[in-house]
């Protein structure tokens, strides 16, 4: 079914049974909120994805790297395409795929809507359509999309996050696609418009909204919608995803931008440690290898580092350029693949450069690895799979499509590209 959203049911979804509207923040400013009880975030239970899924940005590992059985190494429209769903609309979120289902941000000028769409896992035919907002599109940058922001699935709801209307409104729907609540994280205000994917913590959804007229770190209940804490950032636009990291047995919430790689206590949104760098802009995830941490960033600085968050000392330090496309650790090892498509691969611990490889095109993609391989697909939608060892090993390159700006999924031996206007499924 779809959910057609019109005048009538704009204030059905918003606020009709079971539906909760609520407002965050207040107009011009995005204002700070204390934490009222952290003890009981703390023990709420961590959400656990089920073997086989991919339940959000940068799959259950938070790193892009998929476990389990390898997809195909080669496909075209013809070749190992188990289903194609074609989407209305457009956007370059990322699919994620969680228990029967598959879930797809999208959003379409014409109309001026941002929807999430279902789609069954396994014939890729659309069970429904809920429509979260109308009208009041901003201003994006020519190669960012109205759609950018992957969403994030506990199992019981999935989350979206939208830029519209002067602020970053998320969105909790049940596996029915009813709308069950929806919250403003914060004002925001970009000429760039938005990229930040959903962060799930323990009972928590965790949205950043990096803005020119203030930046927040909102921290929101699952089950409610309401604020449980929110952090203020510096006014400064920067598009990166917060991420979850394990540190001396507790998580912390890393993000970087305008100029400081920082970790947060997710219980409380207080700040724990902090970094100079990477750059005043960064528009990717941070990762890690358990011990150092690596951040990139392309606005206005060309730099690419390491760091020690016991320290917030920097390790070692590349005069390189990745904006867009995140970094993969391989190993004991990292590999960076900047926008324009040249491939580097560095030691983690020290970074000394093993070898520099430029594969075709331009990238806004993240590489994701399953097993000794690397999948990582350019603009023009063209996949390149490769062995990162100790020299760039090609294996096959595969064409789909002609728009490839969404971070492609592997889980359960299968392959999920999103080209502009149109959802596939690779697999044997």
């Amino acid at each position: 079914m779809i959910w057609s959203v019109g005048e009538k049911s704009v204030w059905w979804g918003m606020l009709a049974a079971g539906a909760t509207l609520l407002a965050g923040g207040c107009s011009g400013s995005t204002k700070p909120v204390a934490v009222k009880d952290p003890a009981a975030i703390a023990k709420a239970a961590a959400v656990e994805p089920a073997e086989g899924d991919w339940p959000w940005w940068m799959g259950p590992t938070r790193d892009n790297h998929a476990a389990g059985e390898l997809p195909p190494l080669t496909w075209d429209e013809n070749t190992n395409v188990v289903w194609r769903a074609d989407l209305s609309g457009s956007g370059h979120a990322s699919p994620i795929v969680e228990g029967d289902a598959v879930f797809v941000a999208t959003a379409d000028e014409k109309s001026q809507t941002k929807s999430l769409i279902c789609l069954d896992r396994q014939d890729g035919k659309q069970r429904w359509q809920t429509i979260v907002h109308r009208g009041s599109f901003m201003h994006i940058h020519p190669k960012n999309s109205q759609a950018s922001a992957t969403p994030a699935c506990d199992g019981e709801q999935v989350y979206t996050v939208f830029m519209i209307d002067g602020g970053i409104w998320a969105t909790a729907l049940d596996r029915q696609g009813e709308i069950v609540w929806q919250t403003k994280a914060g004002d925001f205000r970009s000429l760039h418009g938005y990229g930040s994917s959903p962060l799930l913590y323990k009972s928590l959804l965790i949205v950043a909204g990096d803005s020119s007229g203030g930046g927040f770190l909102t921290a929101l209940y699952r089950d409610s919608g309401e604020i449980a804490w929110r952090t203020a950032r510096e006014s400064n636009n920067s598009f990166g995803t917060p991420i979850l990291m394990e540190r001396d047995g507790k998580q912390q919430i890393v993000l970087a931008g305008h100029s400081r790689l920082i970790g947060y206590d997710p219980d409380t949104g207080q700040e724990l440690w902090n970094a100079e760098g990477p750059a005043a802009t960064t528009a990717n995830t941070v990762v890690s290898d358990g011990s150092l941490i690596f951040a990139s960033g392309g606005h206005p600085e060309r730099n690419l580092y390491a760091v020690d968050p016991a320290t917030g000392s920097i390790a070692w330090q590349q005069n390189v350029k990745v904006y867009v496309p995140s970094l993969l650790t391989v190993g004991k090892r990292l590999l960076a693949l900047s926008d324009d498509g040249v491939a580097r691969l560095y030691e983690a611990d020290s970074g000394k450069r093993v070898w520099q490889e430029r594969l075709g095109g331009d990238f806004t993609a993240s590489p994701v690895a399953c097993g000794e391989y690397v999948f990582a697909t350019n603009e023009a939608g063209l996949t390149y799979v490769f062995r990162a060892g100790d020299k760039l090993e090609p294996a096959t390159e595969n064409q789909l499509g002609t728009h490839g700006f969404a971070t492609p999924v592997i889980c359960g031996g299968r392959l999920y590209l999103r080209t502009e206007n149109a959802l596939y499924c690779i697999g044997n």
